[in-house]
């Protein structure tokens, strides 16, 4: 992957090639997640918008919980949008948001996006205005044993393209240094999900352990989570209201 020009991975069909199925698998899961903060939130958008839509999966699921509202999807590969359907209730671009005429969404996701994108202080900047509330779903690659080892960072840099890298307090530093206000930030329990492989298992299982005595420390000293953020531009007017929040994990 070229650092000039980190897009062309996905432009030119390589995170096609290397990750076939768009990580479908894991659509169902995510919008789980989202459905189930906006929930805790008292949040019913009337217009979503998901940058870095990928396969369009979780806004088609998205769509099955909120039925009335308009929901739109971006991606800047070609590979995904061979993937989306021809007519429905989602309307999907093949392009570069940004590059779009100005709109404004009552949702705007980022759902595993701004690891891959090559300025992510740019990219939340611009977005900041295109929309009321954001949430954000990130992986915490960075950790203790993830340095040690190196190998995952260097994984998830060939594999899946993340050229940056994140625990939970350096992506609520870049969304304050980006112009948000956050609303919460939940660890999402992704180490809990079913595993595949014995080794697999087996580290989950020592995740569970070390995690009980503490889950930030623990995520950082053993990766494995992801973190669930819902923000809001500090200087727009007019975000949703968010009645009774639940108590944002310290």
């Amino acid at each position: 992957m070229p650092a000039s020009d980190p897009a062309r991975f996905y432009l030119e069909g390589e995170y096609e090639r290397r990750n076939p199925d768009w990580d479908r698998a894991d659509a169902g899961w995510k919008a789980a997640q989202v459905a189930r903060l906006l929930t805790d939130h008292r949040v019913s958008p009337a217009s979503v918008l998901e940058v870095g839509c990928g396969s369009g999966a979780v806004l088609l699921a998205l769509h099955e919980r909120w039925p009335a509202a308009a929901f739109e999807g971006w991606d800047i590969a070609p590979g995904a949008a061979r993937l989306w359907p021809a007519q429905g209730p989602v309307r999907f671009h093949q392009g570069d948001f940004l590059q779009s005429p100005m709109s404004h969404h009552d949702l705007v996701l980022l759902l595993d996006v701004i690891e891959h994108v090559a300025n992510p202080h740019d990219f939340l900047t611009r977005l900041r205005p295109r929309g009321e509330l954001f949430v954000l779903h990130v992986p915490l690659d960075l950790s203790v044993a993830s340095v040690w080892r190196e190998t995952p960072l260097l994984g998830q840099r060939r594999g899946v393209g993340h050229i940056h890298y994140f625990t939970r307090n350096l992506a609520l530093e870049l969304l304050a240094e980006c112009g948000f206000e956050v609303l919460e930030a939940r660890f999402t329990g992704a180490h809990l999900r079913p595993r595949a492989t014995l080794a697999g298992r087996a580290a989950s299982l020592a995740r569970r352990a070390v995690f009980a005595l503490g889950r930030e420390r623990g995520v950082r000293l053993l990766g494995g989570d992801t973190l669930l953020v819902m923000a809001r531009p500090r200087d727009g007017a007019g975000a949703p209201p968010v009645s009774d929040p639940p108590t944002p994990m310290p």
